[in-house]
């Protein structure tokens, strides 16, 4: 069982990302596009607990999500791929701490999740290439601007709970 999973609050603040993407809060919007959440929640959760509690967060919050968008494009393969990657950076590198590191890798990941998304609706002929293209340089900026301060406050929590065993 990993780390974080003991802890049910730590594990509760998945159901977070579902509400947020549902509620989509206007003022945390850019040009109309909001943030990728499940980006913002999964780089901490990995990057604490490791590539295969990462992978498997990302393939739950993937189906959720996907399950929100009924279509044929997915989710899923890029958030677990993301999951994995950053899992073994929290692993096997020195810990990620700097809030410039934090907002790169989001934009890094909301970039790859956008594109996933983007190049997949592509190849089955649905969105207009330039809606599409605005849509994802959108929900990229924002997630990257974004994510210092939420993904560096969840870090910390959740570094804490896993060092200090309190449920």
């Amino acid at each position: 069982m990993s780390q974080l999973t003991r802890h049910r609050r730590c594990l509760a603040t998945a159901l977070l990302v579902p509400w947020l993407v549902l509620a989509s809060p206007g003022p945390l919007k850019l040009a109309g596009v909001a943030p990728a959440w499940a980006v913002l929640w999964l780089l901490p959760w990995a990057l604490v607990d490791g590539p295969l509690s990462g992978a498997l967060a990302g393939l739950g919050l993937g189906l959720v999500l996907d399950g929100l968008h009924l279509g044929p494009i997915s989710e899923i393969p890029a958030l677990a791929l993301l999951g994995w990657w950053w899992g073994r950076m929290g692993r096997l590198g020195p810990p990620i701490e700097r809030s410039f590191s934090l907002g790169l890798l989001a934009l890094i990941g909301a970039a790859l999740v956008g594109g996933s998304l983007l190049l997949q609706s592509l190849l089955a002929g649905g969105w207009p290439l330039l809606p599409a293209l605005h849509t994802w340089l959108a929900q990229t900026l924002l997630t990257a601007l974004l994510a210092p301060p939420l993904c560096s406050l969840q870090l910390l929590l959740w570094r804490r709970q896993t060092l200090g065993g309190r449920s």
